[in-house]
């Protein structure tokens, strides 16, 4: 990630998602912090990232695909009003704040859409950055599911819930 070119986060279209597939995929197969079938297509993932979440947002520097997220609501009818989202990050971009960035600007995207709150259904625990990364922008850990993750190196880890309650 370059400093000379600013960021911009955009609706993902479909030839994004194409020129992110080789990071999907990675990030699917290693299966340390999505719980996604590691054979997924290109097809069967872009239906599941972008066709059903509400939005799906890539953050780009030119057309270079830095990373993705989707927001969508976390349940139905009277449960809408919190929504969920997916984060992920190309290895090129890691640990140059792109997820802050991402984040952030899905907290701004899920008040205009009127949700009140935002909330991660399964963080897997060993993926210690993203706990840290979450928690300095305020989401709390509201539960922890134990073993629910079969982690390709450490076993069955604990999932975490955490969630935060968005500025209205």
């Amino acid at each position: 990630m370059s400093n000379t070119v600013e960021t911009q986060i955009v609706k993902m279209s479909r030839k994004d998602f194409e020129d992110f597939w080789p990071t999907f995929e990675k990030v699917i197969n290693a299966q340390k912090t999505y719980a996604f079938e590691s054979n997924m297509t290109l097809q069967q993932a872009f239906h599941l990232w972008c066709e059903i979440p509400q939005q799906t947002y890539v953050a780009k520097q030119g057309e270079l695909v830095l990373g993705t997220y989707y927001i969508k609501p976390n349940a139905a009818g009277p449960g809408d009003h919190i929504c969920n989202c997916g984060y992920m990050v190309s290895e090129a971009a890691r640990g140059k704040g792109l997820a802050t960035i991402m984040c952030k600007h899905s907290q701004k995207v899920a008040v205009n859409l009127g949700f009140r709150a935002m909330q991660f259904n399964s963080v897997v625990s060993t993926n210690e950055v993203a706990v840290k990364l979450w928690q300095s922008l305020g989401y709390q850990v509201i539960g922890r599911i134990p073993e629910a993750y079969r982690h390709p190196d450490k076993g069955l880890v604990d999932s975490l819930i955490m969630y935060k309650k968005l500025d209205q």
